[in-house]
């Protein structure tokens, strides 16, 4: 039976929650496993709802939606409200403590991420949160390696760009003790 792993990143448009999930997707390719990512955000983008889905495998992937998150990543309330319905009790939750301030007596082991926050203090922009919270995100699962994900953020953003998206995921890792 292949390790396949669901994981859903929700948020509002302008996020940069697609961004987020290409990056992980093409991280776990370059770490050699098998990846499929599909985004959506509302018509209105900037501050509708956005979601982008991951599934990562040993194995081919037969099916490319999401059906249930082993992880959530929320960056909104209402991503929140929204998608907790789908996340395995033993799952893994991990929320923008910032912005997210009503857990819902979650069942999954929950992780409190202060990813605007340190965007915001460390690089002057609330826009870097993404990249903090994927930081977060790899330290908590180790679902794929530093190296990938730095290399996949190098490859996804513009050249301008690509310090200080790694800078932000390399203070995400730091935000999670273990």
């Amino acid at each position: 039976m292949p390790k396949q792993t669901e994981i859903r990143i929700a948020g509002l448009g302008g996020q940069g929650i697609v961004l987020a999930g290409q990056i992980l997707g093409r991280a776990a390719i370059y770490d050699g496993k098998y990846a499929v990512q599909t985004g959506s955000y509302g018509a209105e983008a900037r501050g509708s709802g956005a979601k982008s889905e991951v599934i990562v495998s040993n194995e081919n992937i037969g099916f490319p939606l999401v059906r249930k998150c082993d992880i959530l990543v929320v960056m909104s309330q209402t991503a929140l409200q929204k998608n907790l319905k789908d996340l395995k009790e033993d799952g893994i939750l991990i929320i923008d403590e910032d912005i997210v301030k009503e857990t819902l007596g979650v069942k999954a082991k929950v992780f409190m991420v202060a990813a605007t926050r340190t965007a915001e203090a460390q690089l002057r922009s609330k826009m870097y949160a993404n990249a903090v919270i994927l930081g977060a995100l790899t330290k908590v699962t180790g679902i794929v390696s530093q190296g990938a994900v730095e290399r996949a953020i190098v490859d996804s953003v513009s050249r301008e760009a690509q310090e200080k998206n790694i800078n932000a995921f390399r203070l995400g890792l730091d935000l999670i003790k273990q």
